[in-house]
């Protein structure tokens, strides 16, 4: 028996993020690309884009419209936090489930979106990050978290990406923030001469953020303890490495009837 066949429109298709979610949807076979939605070039297809497939799909640049007149399944939005909560809110309202990857959603944002999802009784899955390998480092970051308390998050991204930190080093720190409790690390009495030098502090963890070019993702996370030292780090060498965690998220948000945060929640 095939499987079902998965609808889904995709917002932001000239983004390097856009691009590889379309190369994964349209080289899946139980996956059919329905439309997408960019700032611009509203009533052209998809072919008429550069460096996009030969393909006769509608292109929008109003959400509204798009969910109004294209019959879909799901939402897949890797664009940036402002849109991807816009994006996001009229999907729920239009019954469409979202896969989520843009970062920058406060606690009470997810309370406010996973309410919303329960009571339409809709799937919906929000990720900061979606490659396999980041989920294992946090997980692992996590486990250890419990026997090192002391704990410094070093995360590299391209000189483009606009929010600092990053989702993943939040959602790490929220992570470890479960087994450990808060706890002042480094000398008492230190002082910073310069500004920001120690970095910003959650919970006690110390998180530094680096903006290059030539970066993509990257992640390491210290632990320190009398006479050793932990060091758990993840790179993220092309964007294609997000993909199997957008498919997983695709097939999976089609079974549920909440919001899920974080791709770890669906692993088992």
């Amino acid at each position: 028996m095939s499987e079902q066949t998965i609808r889904i429109i995709i917002a932001g298709p000239r983004g390097k993020m856009g691009k590889e979610a379309i190369k994964m949807v349209t080289s899946t076979e139980h996956f059919s690309l329905q439309a997408v939605v960019d700032t611009k070039n509203a009533g052209k297809k998809l072919s008429d884009l550069e460096d996009q497939p030969n393909l006769d799909i509608p292109v929008y640049d109003d959400m509204v419209a798009c969910v109004s007149e294209v019959e879909a399944d799901v939402l897949i939005d890797l664009t940036k936090p402002d849109s991807g909560k816009k994006h996001l809110q009229i999907a729920l309202e239009y019954g469409l489930r979202p896969v989520i990857g843009t970062t920058g959603f406060t606690d009470q944002e997810i309370a406010d979106y996973s309410r919303t999802a329960e009571e339409k009784e809709i799937g919906a899955v929000i990720a900061p990050n979606f490659a396999i390998g980041a989920i294992l480092m946090m997980k692992f970051s996590q486990m250890a978290a419990k026997y090192m308390p002391d704990i410094e998050i070093i995360e590299q991204h391209h000189d483009q990406k606009l929010d600092a930190p990053s989702g993943t080093a939040m959602k790490t720190a929220h992570m470890i923030k479960e087994v450990r409790s808060n706890k002042r690390q480094g000398h008492p009495d230190e002082t910073e001469d310069l500004q920001g030098a120690r970095g910003g502090e959650y919970d006690g963890i110390r998180i530094h953020s680096v903006r290059l070019p030539g970066r993509v993702a990257h992640q390491e996370v210290l632990l320190g303890t009398t006479g050793q030292t932990l060091s758990i780090k993840h790179d993220t060498i092309d964007r294609s490495a997000f993909m199997p965690g957008v498919k997983m998220a695709v097939e999976t948000v089609m079974k549920l009837d909440t919001l899920v945060y974080g791709l770890e929640n669906l692993m088992e």
